[in-house]
């Protein structure tokens, strides 16, 4: 009995193990947002690109210091007939209001990044939530819409943080491709950057006041209409209903 005993204990482990993995998978499926690990640990992952068989990217600008080239950049957008999203820090939109309905009347999305541009993993859940749904609350109160996206300040976050972003209905969004215009890098600089890392269902980081933005957008956009893209809105982009996110924060459908 005592080597019976003994040769069973290892698959009593591996019993007890798949249904830990099973257990987990099934959270997965229902939070849409997880990953597991090996050894069967488990975070929630924003999306960084989306899975798309279609030649279909996102340019994204994150507003928090300065403003002066906002309406040039939804001019650029508008002129060329391609879509785009801001991502809007509350202390910007209270400061710029007549470039926040700009922004949204030129059909472009605009999502929170925040209200006044934290380190978010270091708050609170309940300062998580204040940051998130003041701005909410200021872009609604001057578009009349639902605010559906938010990017977390400096790419920083943790599973709180976008747990508390998806009790708000907010989608957490990162990117896949940096531009690093923020940097002051030149027009030519940015673009080779875009080239380097694009790909089908990119998301690509961009600032509406960086140096050099106006002359790197309009080379941006011709190169990626040279290559078959079409740039779209964040809303045009990601998955709703049933999706999940791998390790890499790609967002695939079910």
């Amino acid at each position: 009995m005592k080597i019976v005993c003994t040769k069973l204990k290892p698959i009593y482990s591996l019993v007890a193990l798949s249904i830990v993995a099973i257990i987990l998978a099934v959270i997965v499926s229902f939070t849409n947002a997880g990953t597991l690990y090996f050894g069967y640990s488990y975070r929630l992952v924003p999306i960084y690109s989306v899975e798309t068989s279609e030649k279909k990217v996102a340019l994204t600008f994150d507003a928090a210091w300065g403003s002066d080239k906002t309406e040039k950049i939804v001019k650029i957008l508008k002129d060329a007939g391609v879509g785009g999203t801001f991502f809007l820090v509350g202390f910007w939109i209270e400061a710029n209001e007549d470039k926040v309905k700009i922004i949204d009347e030129a059909g472009l999305d605009i999502g929170t990044h925040s209200s006044t541009h934290p380190k978010m993993s270091t708050l609170s859940e309940e300062k998580m939530n204040d940051e998130l749904s003041s701005s909410m609350k200021l872009i609604t109160n001057l578009t009349g819409k639902k605010v559906s996206y938010f990017r977390p300040p400096f790419g920083d976050y943790n599973d709180t943080l976008i747990k508390v972003a998806g009790n708000l209905g907010l989608k957490t969004i990162q990117w896949d491709v940096d531009t690093l215009d923020w940097k002051g890098l030149s027009a030519g600089e940015i673009l080779a950057r875009v080239k380097q890392s694009v790909k089908n269902g990119s998301i690509i980081l961009c600032h509406n006041n960086s140096d050099h933005i106006l002359e790197a957008l309009p080379l941006m956009i011709q190169f990626l209409k040279d290559e078959g893209y079409k740039m779209v809105k964040i809303s045009e982009l990601v998955y709703d209903g049933d999706y999940v996110i791998d390790g890499n924060g790609l967002q695939k459908q079910k």
